[in-house]
């Protein structure tokens, strides 16, 4: 194996792991969902289903990985020989992170484009309306579209090609920082210049009045989501762990360092919101490059704030595209035996023409934005919203509660404990058995309610 690759460090491991987690998820879309279901108990009910659902199957998935020292198909062919049904997990993992890759860069494009717009003062005495309009110029230009969708894919296959501690982990142990340091400063500045006082009151409030079942069902989807579960991502980051690494320890302090960044997420998002009530809050991903734009200029310092938070967008997306593509690189590595530089210029490439689609199919190609593919509650979707349709409600969901039936079921309990034990240090809490129970009965119940959920079987 001696082209796979090891993790230099464990710090290596927690950060390339903590950066495939952080993502545009955590830094728009959990403060969307926390702002939608009123805050502080939204956000008490979020941890705990991180703790009994989120770090158990995260757990399994670098447990799994590490056990076999191979890529998700190969994985569970190692594990259960003669079993084939468990190598299908293996490969809708890997399928998952083709798929999603395909069009997630497509939108890590659009952070690359409003990085430069906003270094440049494009967006300085522009109108709102102006704004808005130049985003759907922009969706609508093929040019840029997919030039933006080929840029991301070449970031992230140079990331790669250099190898798990050489490539992935350099990159990670820049980027990951680099993060974090933006975050802090974003936080601060939005707290002082936006309502802080309102934010902290809304984030932290205690009204579980609130509370609905639908609640509690987005706490539990999002919970599962943010960690980049269900992919093959943790399971492939964790077959390049050494073995005196604590399995436990690592995937607490990755889960940390994820809640963390959505909750100061919240603290840069909320104090804006608060501070500009006629900001229409949308589900969707386009405010960021609508609303904020406009917001950020006419607030003080704008045109530093405004570059530094779309370059956030942009390092959160590239830790996130680097792990998708090792999934299906470890693959092509471990089943195909090709070297690491055709594995990765190969499988990068052909993501990218696959995810071309994607980058029409917002308006720049006018036949491609009306072909639909799959339908949502009778709503007919582009191929870009069918994608991800298709890996969140149903390649995601699946592959988490498979993994967890996996390592509950499955596995023997000598090798689970054998290998939750390796190299543990500390964290008597966290033992081999609690997690057992949870990745027996608690993980794949949940998993399938999101499951049910997302489908729209049940809605809370």
């Amino acid at each position: 194996m001696g082209t796979r690759g090891r993790w230099g460090t464990k710090f290596g491991f927690v950060l390339a792991a903590a950066g495939s987690a952080i993502g545009l998820g955590n830094l728009w879309k959990f403060p969307y969902i926390a702002y939608d279901n009123q805050g502080g108990p939204f956000v008490l009910i979020y941890l705990v289903c991180i703790a009994l659902v989120g770090i158990p199957i995260m757990i399994a998935e670098v447990l799994v990985g590490r056990r076999a020292n191979r890529n998700p198909v190969g994985a569970f062919h190692a594990l259960s020989p003669g079993q084939p049904l468990w190598r299908i997990v293996g490969w809708l993992g890997v399928a998952s992170g083709f798929v999603i890759l395909s069009y997630y860069s497509v939108v890590a494009g659009w952070t690359l484009e409003y990085s430069i717009r906003s270094i440049t003062g494009y967006f300085v005495d522009m109108e709102a309306t102006a704004i808005t309009q130049s985003f759907v110029e922009f969706l609508g230009n093929p040019i840029r579209q997919v030039g933006w969708h080929f840029v991301f894919i070449t970031l992230t296959v140079i990331v790669v090609v250099g190898g798990v501690s050489k490539g992935i982990e350099r990159w990670t142990k820049i980027l990951v920082p680099l993060l974090f340091s933006i975050l802090i400063v974003l936080m601060i500045y939005s707290m002082r210049v936006g309502e802080g006082g309102k934010a902290l009151a809304f984030l932290f409030n205690l009204d579980f009045s609130t509370i609905t079942a639908h609640s509690v069902l987005e706490a539990l989807g999002h919970a599962f989501f943010t960690l980049s579960l269900g992919m093959g991502a943790m399971l492939t980051y964790g077959s390049y762990l050494s073995k005196d690494s604590d399995i436990g320890k690592a995937v607490l302090t990755i889960s940390i360092l994820d809640t963390l960044v959505a909750l100061v997420a919240c603290l840069i998002m909320y104090p804006i919101i608060f501070a500009n009530p006629e900001l229409d809050i949308s589900e969707s991903i386009g405010i960021i490059f609508t609303t904020l734009p406009y917001i950020f200029q006419n607030m003080p310092f704008g045109q530093i704030v405004s570059p530094l938070f779309f370059c956030l967008m942009a390092f959160a997306a590239l830790t996130s595209t680097i792990s998708l593509l090792e999934v299906v690189v470890s693959y092509a590595i471990d089943e195909l035996k090709w070297d690491r530089s055709t594995a990765t210029i190969l499988t990068g490439s052909i993501i990218f023409f696959f995810g071309v689609p994607s980058a029409l199919s917002n308006g720049a190609v006018g036949w491609l934005s009306g072909l639909t593919l799959l339908s949502k509650g009778g709503q007919k979707l582009n191929w870009f919203d069918s994608f991800d349709y298709l890996a969140s409600n149903w390649m995601l969901p699946i592959g988490g509660m498979m993994i967890a039936l996996f390592a509950g079921w499955a596995m023997s309990y000598k090798d689970k404990k054998e290998e939750f034990e390796t190299g543990k240090v500390g964290f008597a809490w966290l033992n081999v058995n609690l997690w057992d129970v949870l990745i027996k009965f608690v993980a794949p119940v949940a998993v399938f309610l999101v499951l049910l959920y997302k489908l729209g079987i049940i809605n809370g």
